[in-house]
């Protein structure tokens, strides 16, 4: 039974959102204290995150909450374009606007919490053990650091995005306090040990004033 955290201030939502996905056989649990729902969303599966929050905007919450591996969908009134693009490039794995059938939501769970529990991956000409936390190319494993592998991984899984340096900081397990040129420096070293050439990428494109993207 997958557990589900649902962070939520509307309490006929709460409610109605809950009892639904109980008749699908997820175990679903609630609050609409956004501080308390950090303390312990590393217990579950999927979050289901609300925008319009008490205490904390709901962005801030996702931005913690992506600093681990744990899927997101964005369950929001705010269903503007602008919002949408913020929440994907903060890392939302998927974006709801309400008013919505629950029926839908229970699809991209299950369409979510699929593509989580695959254990093994793979994106372009690599292959990711997520379990292991490993990479290989051609079954060829590349040393990577830790935190060189979160760095790959973020990009690779948002294949196509550009990715700012504020973003790889917040979805990683980077001190709040890295410079820019430290984010280089392993971006840097990604390449050179996945044979990518800064001039004429195959892999990782800089993006001038910004950050990177994964082709």
């Amino acid at each position: 039974m997958s557990k589900i955290l649902l962070i939520e201030d509307d309490l006929e939502m709460q409610e109605e959102i809950s009892e639904y996905l109980k008749n699908f056989g997820f175990e679903v649990d609630f609050t609409d204290n956004p501080i308390e729902a950090l303390k312990i969303f590393k217990n579950y599966e999927l979050i289901i995150l609300d925008l319009m929050l008490p205490k904390m905007d709901g962005f801030d919450v996702l931005k913690e909450i992506k600093k681990s591996d744990i899927p997101v969908i964005i369950s929001s009134a705010r269903g503007d374009i602008g919002n949408k693009i913020t929440g994907f490039e903060l890392g939302a794995d998927d974006y709801l606007a309400k008013p919505y059938e629950p029926r839908e939501l229970v699809l991209r769970i299950n369409a979510l919490l699929k593509r989580k529990n695959s254990t093994i991956i793979k994106i372009s000409d690599f292959t990711i053990d997520k379990e292991k936390r490993e990479v290989k190319i051609d079954n060829y494993p590349i040393p990577f650091t830790q935190i060189e592998y979160e760095i790959f991984y973020y990009l690779i899984k948002n294949r196509g995005k550009v990715i700012s340096r504020e973003q790889i900081l917040h979805s990683t397990s980077l001190h709040p306090d890295t410079q820019n040129r430290t984010i280089d420096m392993h971006i840097s070293n990604i390449r050179h040990k996945i044979g990518d050439e800064p001039k004429n990428p195959k892999y990782i494109k800089s993006v001038w004033g910004i950050g990177y993207k994964f082709l």
